[in-house]
């Protein structure tokens, strides 16, 4: 029904965000982490929504890109795990940190989210794995911004965001070789602001950087 909704965000109401638009204050649902991530007061934010009606209530839920919003319905997919319950898991572990665990079949990592025990992590996994790919964790970043700030009339943005996920891919396979988990690898390279025509190697100090931070 609601692809996004975009206006100045006006407050932060019983862990919702309210982002006027048309006139209309609306009480968005969103995880932890975006409330973390919302501008300042007054300020426009665009949050992509997921319109879930129930037999007591009809409930928005917001979230800053369209890759976090598909892992939010993804996750309602899984049987057992309502819309509740994805919230509270994406305000656990950030969604690419979930798609990892994912991918990694790290059960503890997902248990960890309120009302989430082994066996529906176990559930999660199972249902998820084989509808996520490294690629779509190491490329979310630099395909949402590419996606949702231009105008589709560029080849060179394209071609730009291929090799980012390039060197991205090439730093993360470099840290697992060095020993580190396919978890803390990941999670390091999309720490570091990788530009166009940055290397490898440059990545992989500034991962490491971070690692021993």
């Amino acid at each position: 029904m609601f692809s996004y909704i975009r206006g100045p965000f006006v407050e932060i109401w019983e862990a919702q965000a309210v982002v006027e638009a048309g006139g209309i204050g609306w009480n968005i649902h969103v995880p932890v982490s975006v409330l973390d991530q919302l501008p300042g007061i007054g300020e426009e934010v665009r949050l992509y929504t997921s319109f879930q009606v129930r037999e007591d209530a009809m409930t928005l839920y917001g979230f800053l890109t369209r890759q976090d919003l598909k892992m939010f319905e993804q996750l309602l997919g899984v049987n057992g795990i309502g819309p509740k319950a994805g919230l509270g898991i994406l305000s656990t572990l950030a969604p690419d940190d979930l798609r990892m665990a994912i991918i990694s079949e790290d059960v503890k990592a997902i248990a960890k989210a309120p009302g989430i025990g082994p066996k529906t992590a176990k559930r999660v996994i199972l249902d998820l794995k084989d509808k996520i790919s490294m690629e779509e964790i190491l490329s979310g970043g630099a395909d949402a911004t590419l996606s949702e700030n231009s105008d589709g009339k560029s080849s060179a943005g394209a071609n730009a965001g291929a090799g980012m996920r390039s060197v991205t891919k090439d730093a993360v396979e470099a840290l697992t070789a060095l020993g580190y988990s396919l978890t803390e690898a990941s999670r390091a390279v999309r720490k570091v602001e990788i530009t166009d025509g940055m290397s490898v190697e440059a990545v992989l100090k500034a991962s490491l950087k971070y690692l021993a931070g």
